[in-house]
């Protein structure tokens, strides 16, 4: 354990709470992925703002939320993870204006949003992630994204600082945010319109269907894989290069919709990645067209012996 202790004995002192070596597999939709280093809960802004004031600056932060669009690599993740909890997961309408924290469930601020009388939200329910999450990669179903209703967004910087954004502060596109990849989203101002509880749960009934019909979310998978070229969906173009059900040890393309990956049950994120990789290549073969990766990426190899699992097991 030396490695964890000289890495918290340079941390600062926070009221939430410093966990060396976290398993994170688990918490992950795809059930893979090494440790982090160590994992940092912030008790609440405050906390998170004074970390990343005081932490050294040549420790490397990741955040992670819900960890549904999210790959992490075998060797685990160096440095400092955090993972936002309770403290950040508030909900509040006021009229048609949602208040949200970072961690806030995307379907649980469209259900909020519905029992307050507020539509315009429900394609929420077909995102499974964090308002943080969505605002980073402005995520977006069924026709709409989170571009669309937000109003503002609160950051804390890599200096500590927090800060308050707009929409045309964030630079949104399509499946990107050009905020600094060092901010973590802690809240958000949501906008929607009056509606009527018994038709915004039906449309949030449709879209569940419609998901459920489409997608295969009863696996272990991280949701769309790849982002949808300009005037091209990544699904075709995946089945057209006869990747449909293409596995790679225990990871397969999904049959039921080709932009999802699964782990069918013993896979690593080895597989994972080298099987995104294999149908990227073979649909720019085939098609010319590059597909960028949608879900995010992150951690070092099993093969690094930098990795925090190598240090975990040199420790022990």
């Amino acid at each position: 354990m030396m490695a964890a202790k000289s890495l918290l004995d340079q941390l600062p002192a926070v009221r939430g709470s410093y966990e060396p070596f976290a398993a994170l597999a688990a918490t992950t939709w795809f059930r893979v992925g090494g440790p982090a280093e160590v994992l940092f809960t912030p008790a609440d802004a405050k906390d998170l703002a004074k970390f990343m004031n005081e932490k050294p600056t040549n420790i490397p932060v990741t955040i992670v939320g819900l960890a549904s669009n999210l790959l992490v690599r075998d060797g685990g993740i160096p440095g400092v993870t955090i993972k936002l909890a309770r403290a950040f997961n508030t909900i509040e309408v006021h009229g048609t204006t949602v208040m949200c924290g970072g961690s806030a469930v995307d379907a649980s601020v469209a259900i909020s949003a519905r029992d307050h009388g507020v539509a315009g939200l429900e394609f929420l329910t077909g995102i499974p992630g964090t308002i943080g999450g969505a605002i980073r990669m402005n995520a977006g179903a069924y026709g709409r994204e989170i571009k669309d209703v937000l109003i503002s967004a609160t950051a804390v910087n890599d200096s500590g600082i927090v800060q308050e954004l707009t929409r045309e502060d964030l630079g949104f596109s399509y499946r990107h945010c050009a905020a600094n990849a060092n901010w973590i989203f802690i809240g958000a101002e949501l906008k929607g319109i009056t509606g009527n509880p018994g038709e915004i749960t039906k449309r949030i009934r449709e879209i569940r269907a419609e998901r459920d019909e489409a997608q295969p979310v009863q696996s272990r998978t991280g949701g769309s894989t790849f982002a949808n070229p300009p005037e091209a969906k990544a699904w075709e173009l995946i089945d057209r290069a006869g990747c449909r059900g293409l596995t790679r040890g225990g990871a397969m393309i999904s049959e039921k919709h080709c932009n999802f990956l699964i782990n069918t049950g013993n896979a690593t994120a080895s597989d994972i990645e080298g099987l995104g990789d294999e149908a990227r290549r073979r649909v720019r073969d085939i098609t010319g067209i590059p597909l960028n990766w949608e879900i995010r990426r992150i951690g070092i190899a099993a093969t690094d012996e930098t990795a925090p699992l190598h240090r975990m097991r040199g420790a022990a």
